[in-house]
């Protein structure tokens, strides 16, 4: 009768462990494709789709160690002062923590600031929160890379 109730709560058991990892599997899908959704919205600089994306109380933050929240945030790329004619998310990955997830990759982008062709590649580490079963951007953090890293 003890192998019987080991056995059963060892099956059980993996059960469980495969039910969570199925959940977060589907979490980062579901991260994956706002993290896609915010490229893109980057590029077409869709202001109803960032505004959808991102937290009312986002903070996004820039390689050069300036600040911005979510109006200011939407406003450059719409008015054309933050530019991004491509984007590319390279070595992405995705934590669920939670109802928080936490996204990290290189920036690959080429950019039209200005009127200035620029290509760049920065870091960025994305939080997304989930409220109100969506997920929504509401930090960014953008930070250069050491000048022999090759990521």
């Amino acid at each position: 009768m003890k192998y019987f109730f080991a056995t059963i709560s060892l099956v059980l058991l993996q059960f469980s462990g495969l039910a969570q990892n199925s959940s977060n599997n589907r979490k980062e899908i579901a991260v994956a494709s706002r993290v896609e959704a915010l490229r893109q919205a980057m590029i077409d600089a869709d202001v109803n789709m960032l505004k959808d994306l991102t937290s009312v109380d986002l903070s996004y933050g820039h390689s050069d160690g300036h600040l911005e929240n979510q109006s200011v945030f939407i406003e450059k790329i719409v008015s054309g002062e933050s530019d991004f004619v491509t984007i590319e998310f390279q070595n992405q990955t995705i934590t669920i923590v939670g109802d928080v997830a936490i996204v990290r990759n290189a920036l690959v982008a080429h950019t039209r600031d200005g009127g200035v062709d620029k290509d760049i590649k920065i870091g960025t580490l994305l939080v997304w929160q989930k409220q109100k079963k969506q997920w929504f951007l509401i930090a960014r953090q953008a930070f250069k890379f050491p000048p022999n890293d090759k990521k």
